[in-house]
């Protein structure tokens, strides 16, 4: 399957609700990703830390097409594609 812009807009469609996280645990680092398609677009909460006390983030953002194809090729083998070439 070629992850073009219009595959990749039927695949955010054809999941709606669809909700992943991912999380990585570093050295001195951690971080949760919460993935959810909704509305047509990949939402993205990003939450993580640092071994410094004051570091630490909460960001939430709508992801870019790259950020978008990347994380739909990974979770393939759990989304619905029927009818998608």
């Amino acid at each position: 399957m070629r992850y073009t812009k219009d595959v990749l807009q039927k695949l955010l469609d054809l999941n709606e609700g669809f909700e992943k996280t991912k999380s990585f645990v570093g050295r001195n680092f951690k971080e949760t990703n919460h993935y959810l398609i909704k509305g047509g677009k990949l939402f993205v909460r990003s939450k993580g830390k640092s071994s410094w006390a004051d570091s630490h983030h909460d960001n939430f953002t709508i992801a870019d097409i790259d950020k978008t194809r990347r994380f739909l090729k990974d979770v393939i083998d759990e989304l619905k594609t029927e009818g998608i070439k």
